[in-house]
Protein backbone atom coordinates (compact mmCIF):
# COMPACT_ATOMS: atom_id res chain seq x y z
CA UNK A 1 0.00 0.00 0.00
CA UNK A 2 1.22 3.49 -0.77
CA UNK A 3 0.07 7.00 0.06
CA UNK A 4 0.02 8.88 -3.23
CA UNK A 5 0.25 12.65 -3.22
CA UNK A 6 -1.09 14.39 -6.31
CA UNK A 7 0.30 17.73 -7.41
CA UNK A 8 -2.72 20.02 -7.27
CA UNK A 9 -0.66 23.03 -8.35
CA UNK A 10 -0.31 21.33 -11.72
CA UNK A 11 -3.96 20.29 -11.67
CA UNK A 12 -2.73 16.74 -11.15
CA UNK A 13 -6.10 15.48 -9.96
CA UNK A 14 -6.84 13.34 -13.00
CA UNK A 15 -5.45 9.81 -12.99
CA UNK A 16 -5.90 9.22 -16.71
CA UNK A 17 -2.69 9.02 -18.72
CA UNK A 18 -2.63 11.21 -21.87
CA UNK A 19 -2.97 8.15 -24.11
CA UNK A 20 -5.85 6.67 -22.11
CA UNK A 21 -9.15 6.73 -23.99
CA UNK A 22 -11.22 6.43 -20.83
CA UNK A 23 -12.71 3.11 -22.05
CA UNK A 24 -12.45 0.54 -19.23
CA UNK A 25 -10.58 -2.73 -19.69
CA UNK A 26 -13.38 -5.16 -18.91
CA UNK A 27 -10.98 -7.68 -17.35
CA UNK A 28 -9.34 -5.08 -15.11
CA UNK A 29 -11.27 -2.50 -13.10
CA UNK A 30 -10.17 0.53 -11.10
CA UNK A 31 -12.35 1.05 -8.04
CA UNK A 32 -12.45 4.01 -5.67
CA UNK A 33 -14.21 4.64 -2.37
CA UNK A 34 -14.47 8.22 -1.15
CA UNK A 35 -16.33 9.95 1.68
CA UNK A 36 -16.76 13.35 0.01
CA UNK A 37 -18.27 15.20 3.02
CA UNK A 38 -20.90 16.92 0.83
CA UNK A 39 -18.19 18.66 -1.17
CA UNK A 40 -16.61 20.39 1.84
CA UNK A 41 -12.78 20.41 1.84
CA UNK A 42 -10.95 20.16 5.16
CA UNK A 43 -7.31 20.61 6.14
CA UNK A 44 -7.51 20.76 9.94
CA UNK A 45 -9.66 19.92 12.94
CA UNK A 46 -10.69 23.58 13.25
CA UNK A 47 -12.73 23.18 10.06
CA UNK A 48 -15.29 21.10 11.97
CA UNK A 49 -16.16 24.34 13.75
CA UNK A 50 -15.62 26.93 11.03
CA UNK A 51 -17.24 24.80 8.30
CA UNK A 52 -20.11 23.37 10.33
CA UNK A 53 -22.68 25.70 8.74
CA UNK A 54 -21.74 24.37 5.29
CA UNK A 55 -23.47 21.09 6.16
CA UNK A 56 -26.80 22.96 6.27
CA UNK A 57 -26.47 25.96 3.96
CA UNK A 58 -25.14 26.53 0.42
CA UNK A 59 -21.71 28.09 -0.04
CA UNK A 60 -19.85 29.29 -3.12
CA UNK A 61 -16.95 26.85 -2.88
CA UNK A 62 -18.92 23.61 -2.82
CA UNK A 63 -19.26 23.10 -6.56
CA UNK A 64 -15.70 24.29 -7.22
CA UNK A 65 -14.41 21.63 -4.83
CA UNK A 66 -16.66 19.03 -6.46
CA UNK A 67 -15.15 19.99 -9.81
CA UNK A 68 -11.76 19.06 -8.33
CA UNK A 69 -13.29 15.78 -7.11
CA UNK A 70 -14.61 15.15 -10.64
CA UNK A 71 -11.15 15.61 -12.16
CA UNK A 72 -9.69 13.24 -9.61
CA UNK A 73 -12.23 10.43 -10.00
CA UNK A 74 -12.28 10.60 -13.82
CA UNK A 75 -9.54 7.96 -14.05
CA UNK A 76 -11.58 5.21 -12.37
CA UNK A 77 -14.10 2.69 -13.68
CA UNK A 78 -16.34 2.51 -10.61
CA UNK A 79 -16.58 5.05 -7.78
CA UNK A 80 -18.48 4.67 -4.51
CA UNK A 81 -19.29 7.96 -2.77
CA UNK A 82 -20.45 8.55 0.77
CA UNK A 83 -21.87 11.69 2.42
CA UNK A 84 -23.45 13.07 -0.72
CA UNK A 85 -26.67 15.11 -1.09
CA UNK A 86 -29.52 14.14 -3.40
CA UNK A 87 -30.77 17.70 -3.91
CA UNK A 88 -31.60 20.04 -1.04
CA UNK A 89 -31.11 23.66 -0.03
CA UNK A 90 -27.45 23.15 0.98
CA UNK A 91 -26.60 21.83 -2.49
CA UNK A 92 -28.78 24.38 -4.30
CA UNK A 93 -31.15 21.46 -5.02
CA UNK A 94 -28.56 19.67 -7.16
CA UNK A 95 -28.12 15.91 -6.87
CA UNK A 96 -24.37 15.88 -6.23
CA UNK A 97 -23.91 12.32 -7.51
CA UNK A 98 -25.54 13.26 -10.81
CA UNK A 99 -23.38 16.39 -10.95
CA UNK A 100 -20.17 14.39 -10.52
CA UNK A 101 -21.38 11.86 -13.06
CA UNK A 102 -21.72 14.57 -15.67
CA UNK A 103 -18.52 16.41 -14.81
CA UNK A 104 -16.37 13.26 -14.62
CA UNK A 105 -17.92 11.57 -17.66
CA UNK A 106 -19.58 8.57 -16.02
CA UNK A 107 -22.51 7.32 -18.11
CA UNK A 108 -24.22 5.51 -15.23
CA UNK A 109 -25.01 7.06 -11.84
CA UNK A 110 -27.12 5.83 -8.94
CA UNK A 111 -28.22 7.72 -5.83
CA UNK A 112 -29.51 6.12 -2.64
CA UNK A 113 -31.11 8.59 -0.18
CA UNK A 114 -30.28 7.42 3.34
CA UNK A 115 -31.90 10.16 5.39
CA UNK A 116 -34.36 12.64 3.89
CA UNK A 117 -34.64 15.87 5.86
CA UNK A 118 -36.68 17.57 3.17
CA UNK A 119 -35.45 20.94 2.00
CA UNK A 120 -32.64 20.99 4.57
CA UNK A 121 -30.65 17.88 3.54
CA UNK A 122 -30.95 14.64 1.63
CA UNK A 123 -28.08 12.52 2.93
CA UNK A 124 -27.16 9.95 0.30
CA UNK A 125 -24.77 7.43 -1.20
CA UNK A 126 -23.66 7.66 -4.81
CA UNK A 127 -22.38 5.05 -7.24
CA UNK A 128 -20.73 6.01 -10.54
CA UNK A 129 -19.75 3.43 -13.14
CA UNK A 130 -18.54 3.35 -16.72
CA UNK A 131 -20.00 -0.13 -17.28
CA UNK A 132 -23.75 -0.56 -16.98
CA UNK A 133 -24.74 -3.03 -14.26
CA UNK A 134 -27.16 -5.84 -15.00
CA UNK A 135 -29.04 -4.89 -11.83
CA UNK A 136 -28.88 -2.28 -9.08
CA UNK A 137 -30.59 -2.82 -5.72
CA UNK A 138 -31.07 -0.21 -3.00
CA UNK A 139 -30.87 -1.78 0.45
CA UNK A 140 -32.09 -0.47 3.79
CA UNK A 141 -29.59 -1.47 6.46
CA UNK A 142 -30.79 -2.42 9.95
CA UNK A 143 -30.20 -0.14 12.92
CA UNK A 144 -32.00 1.40 15.87
CA UNK A 145 -31.76 4.81 14.18
CA UNK A 146 -33.08 4.55 10.60
CA UNK A 147 -31.22 6.14 7.72
CA UNK A 148 -28.35 3.85 6.77
CA UNK A 149 -28.45 2.13 3.41
CA UNK A 150 -26.39 0.34 0.79
CA UNK A 151 -26.19 0.14 -2.99
CA UNK A 152 -25.70 -3.26 -4.61
CA UNK A 153 -24.58 -3.36 -8.25
CA UNK A 154 -24.41 -6.65 -10.12
CA UNK A 155 -22.33 -6.96 -13.30
CA UNK A 156 -22.62 -9.86 -15.74
CA UNK A 157 -19.39 -11.67 -16.62
CA UNK A 158 -18.62 -13.38 -19.90
CA UNK A 159 -18.31 -16.76 -18.17
CA UNK A 160 -21.94 -16.62 -17.02
CA UNK A 161 -21.14 -15.57 -13.44
CA UNK A 162 -21.54 -12.18 -11.77
CA UNK A 163 -19.45 -9.58 -9.98
CA UNK A 164 -21.32 -8.00 -7.07
CA UNK A 165 -20.28 -4.63 -5.62
CA UNK A 166 -21.73 -3.43 -2.30
CA UNK A 167 -21.34 0.23 -1.31
CA UNK A 168 -21.95 1.07 2.36
CA UNK A 169 -21.62 3.83 4.93
CA UNK A 170 -21.95 2.14 8.30
CA UNK A 171 -23.27 3.45 11.60
CA UNK A 172 -21.17 5.05 14.34
CA UNK A 173 -22.32 2.56 17.00
CA UNK A 174 -20.72 -0.89 17.21
CA UNK A 175 -23.98 -2.79 17.74
CA UNK A 176 -25.57 -1.19 14.69
CA UNK A 177 -22.46 -1.83 12.59
CA UNK A 178 -22.52 -5.48 13.62
CA UNK A 179 -26.12 -5.92 12.47
CA UNK A 180 -25.42 -4.03 9.24
CA UNK A 181 -22.40 -6.18 8.39
CA UNK A 182 -24.42 -9.29 9.26
CA UNK A 183 -26.98 -8.11 6.70
CA UNK A 184 -24.26 -7.69 4.05
CA UNK A 185 -22.74 -11.09 4.90
CA UNK A 186 -26.08 -12.84 4.40
CA UNK A 187 -26.42 -11.39 0.91
CA UNK A 188 -22.89 -12.29 -0.11
CA UNK A 189 -22.91 -15.82 1.31
CA UNK A 190 -23.14 -17.49 -2.10
CA UNK A 191 -21.38 -14.87 -4.25
CA UNK A 192 -18.04 -16.10 -5.64
CA UNK A 193 -16.95 -12.65 -6.92
CA UNK A 194 -17.73 -9.74 -4.63
CA UNK A 195 -16.46 -6.36 -3.46
CA UNK A 196 -17.64 -4.45 -0.37
CA UNK A 197 -16.43 -0.88 -0.06
CA UNK A 198 -17.19 2.35 1.74
CA UNK A 199 -16.81 4.17 5.03
CA UNK A 200 -17.09 1.43 7.65
CA UNK A 201 -16.44 3.72 10.64
CA UNK A 202 -14.33 0.96 12.19
CA UNK A 203 -10.84 -0.52 12.04
CA UNK A 204 -9.93 -3.90 10.46
CA UNK A 205 -9.31 -5.40 13.91
CA UNK A 206 -12.79 -4.49 15.16
CA UNK A 207 -14.96 -7.40 16.25
CA UNK A 208 -17.70 -6.67 13.74
CA UNK A 209 -15.35 -6.45 10.76
CA UNK A 210 -13.53 -9.62 11.78
CA UNK A 211 -16.90 -11.37 11.91
CA UNK A 212 -17.71 -10.22 8.37
CA UNK A 213 -14.39 -11.60 7.13
CA UNK A 214 -14.99 -14.89 8.95
CA UNK A 215 -18.46 -15.33 7.46
CA UNK A 216 -17.66 -14.29 3.88
CA UNK A 217 -13.97 -14.94 3.31
CA UNK A 218 -13.53 -11.35 2.11
CA UNK A 219 -9.97 -10.06 2.21
CA UNK A 220 -8.71 -6.57 3.07
CA UNK A 221 -5.63 -5.87 0.93
CA UNK A 222 -4.97 -2.61 2.80
CA UNK A 223 -5.48 -3.43 6.50
CA UNK A 224 -3.28 -0.57 7.71
CA UNK A 225 -4.27 2.13 5.21
CA UNK A 226 -5.24 5.11 7.39
CA UNK A 227 -7.68 7.50 5.71
CA UNK A 228 -9.07 9.69 8.51
CA UNK A 229 -8.70 12.54 9.21
CA UNK A 230 -7.34 13.63 5.84
CA UNK A 231 -4.86 16.18 7.30
CA UNK A 232 -3.35 13.64 9.74
CA UNK A 233 -4.57 10.14 8.83
CA UNK A 234 -4.51 7.82 11.83
CA UNK A 235 -7.74 5.82 11.57
CA UNK A 236 -8.50 3.05 9.09
CA UNK A 237 -12.17 3.75 8.37
CA UNK A 238 -12.40 3.46 4.57
CA UNK A 239 -12.14 -0.06 3.18
CA UNK A 240 -12.34 -2.05 -0.03
CA UNK A 241 -12.80 -5.76 0.75
CA UNK A 242 -12.91 -8.42 -1.94
CA UNK A 243 -13.20 -12.15 -2.48
CA UNK A 244 -9.89 -14.05 -2.87
CA UNK A 245 -10.48 -14.83 -6.56
CA UNK A 246 -10.07 -11.15 -7.49
CA UNK A 247 -6.39 -10.37 -8.04
CA UNK A 248 -5.09 -7.00 -6.87
CA UNK A 249 -2.67 -5.23 -9.21
CA UNK A 250 -2.62 -1.83 -7.48
CA UNK A 251 -3.88 -0.31 -4.22
CA UNK A 252 -3.44 3.21 -2.86
CA UNK A 253 -4.61 5.89 -0.49
CA UNK A 254 -4.59 9.22 -2.30
CA UNK A 255 -3.28 12.24 -0.42
CA UNK A 256 -5.79 14.78 -1.72
CA UNK A 257 -7.42 17.25 0.68
CA UNK A 258 -10.88 17.32 -0.89
CA UNK A 259 -12.75 16.14 2.23
CA UNK A 260 -12.09 15.10 5.81
CA UNK A 261 -11.42 11.56 4.49
CA UNK A 262 -8.78 10.43 2.03
CA UNK A 263 -9.98 8.36 -0.93
CA UNK A 264 -8.84 4.76 -1.22
CA UNK A 265 -8.42 3.08 -4.61
CA UNK A 266 -7.72 -0.39 -5.90
CA UNK A 267 -7.21 -2.05 -9.27
CA UNK A 268 -8.52 -5.60 -9.58
CA UNK A 269 -8.15 -8.26 -12.24
CA UNK A 270 -11.09 -10.58 -12.79
CA UNK A 271 -10.54 -14.36 -12.92
CA UNK A 272 -10.09 -16.14 -16.27
CA UNK A 273 -13.16 -15.75 -18.43
CA UNK A 274 -14.49 -13.11 -16.08
CA UNK A 275 -14.61 -10.16 -18.48
CA UNK A 276 -17.45 -7.76 -17.64
CA UNK A 277 -20.12 -7.53 -20.33
CA UNK A 278 -22.53 -4.64 -20.77
CA UNK A 279 -26.08 -5.09 -19.56
CA UNK A 280 -28.53 -5.77 -22.39
CA UNK A 281 -31.83 -3.85 -22.45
Amino acid sequence: MSLVSLDETNDGLSLLEPTDTGVPDRRRLRLLSFNAQVGIPATGVHHYLTNSWKHFLPFDGRMANLDRVARFISGFDLVGLQEMDAGSMRSNYVDLTAYLSERAGFPHAYTRVNRDLGAFAKHSLGLLTRLEPERVVMHRLPGRIPGRGAIEARFDLANGESLVVFLVHLALGRRARRSQLDYVAERLAREPHAVVMGDFNCHPDSRELKQLVLRTGLLDPMPSAATYPSWDPRRVFDHILLTPDLSVSDMRVYDVKLSDHLPVGIEIELPDGGRVIEAAH
